[in-house]
């Protein structure tokens, strides 16, 4: 984001922490998801300071074929990537006009204009997250003094409100795959848990209880599991909880922080960013049990907040 960049996992400021491989391995590991339309590869949107500073960019779900999106000339820094279920759109967050704050943004998932700008505010609106029907975005923003979680008109932008009303922070919204409910976290019991409410904002309840921080939920593609980021071992770790149950297991166990999980299509990985290689990348893993993770990005500058291309509901 801005000249700083908070951990994504925080929910306080638009400032984020500064945190290929080849086709044949990724595919004699079984890395590449089957779940696009036909004829077509999975994909994954994520941020890079690469070129100079962040922007969006595009890969293979095998990493190839990585592509910058968005331009740094004239268009500000852009972060924060999520796709339109089917993949015809990306909505991203831009200081491209507001400069010295953050607005929301889509753009053709190709990086063609138009560049439809979705909210228009002098605070930061972050982290958007389409509905499974795409009519919807929900997005965090501090426009009345704290993070809260709003919800507007995809196309439009039009039409935004507040499902939380909350003296907390609440933060990093995820609709589950029916559109019924929306996974959240919040530090509005002393520390960072991961909450669920209804898309209107109702029924809010508490899934994690740990004096750690728990952040950053993603839904797995049949609703019955979130993979979340914690620090509870002592460092960042990604975590995914069995909603049924409430058993929740350590997939990465890895002394390096992992941080913003995403599922991808099929419900067989989940890709992550680490750095545990020296800087941050964006790595692959079985959403089974955590084995075969496998470095995509391989670069100086900083990979972050992966997010798969998802089925659209049908």
């Amino acid at each position: 984001m801005q000249a700083a960049r908070r951990p994504r996992a925080q929910g306080a400021a638009p400032a984020r922490l500064l945190l290929g491989f080849a086709c044949a391995v990724a595919l004699s590991l079984g890395l590449v998801p089957a779940a696009a339309p036909a004829g077509v590869q999975s994909r994954i949107a994520f941020e890079s300071n690469r070129d100079g500073s962040y922007q969006v960019y595009v890969m293979n779900a095998n990493g190839t074929g990585q592509t910058q999106l968005t331009v740094r000339t004239g268009e500000g820094q852009n972060f924060d990537p999520a796709w339109e279920p089917g993949g015809s759109r990306i909505v991203f967050e831009s200081d491209r006009d507001a400069k010295t704050s953050s607005d929301l943004y889509a753009m053709n998932a190709n990086g063609t204009p138009p560049f439809a700008r979705l909210t228009t505010n002098q605070v930061p609106d972050t982290n958007p997250a389409w509905s499974p029907l795409g009519t919807t975005i929900a997005f965090q923003s501090n426009r009345t003094g704290n993070y809260e979680i709003y919800v507007m008109d995809a196309k439009t932008g039009l039409r935004q409100r507040a499902l939380t009303n909350n003296p907390a922070q609440d933060s990093d919204p995820a609709w589950s795959p029916d559109g019924t409910r929306i996974a959240f976290d919040t530090n509005r019991d002393g520390n960072f848990e991961v909450y669920m409410m209804s898309a209107t904002g109702k029924a809010v309840r508490r899934l994690t209880t740990n004096k750690a921080r728990d952040v950053n939920p993603t839904w797995s593609p049949d609703g019955t599991k979130l993979a979340f980021e914690s620090d509870r071992s002592g460092n960042d770790e990604i975590y995914v909880m069995n909603l049924a149950t409430g058993r929740v297991t350590d997939l990465t166990k890895n002394p390096a922080r992992d941080s913003d999980p995403t599922w991808s299509p099929d419900g067989q990985l989940i890709a992550f960013a680490s750095n545990r290689d020296g800087n941050s990348e964006i790595y692959v893993m079985s959403a089974l049990n955590g084995s075969n993770q496998t470095r995509l990005t391989n670069n100086p500058a900083v990979d972050l907040v992966p997010n798969f291309w998802q089925q659209p509901r049908r």
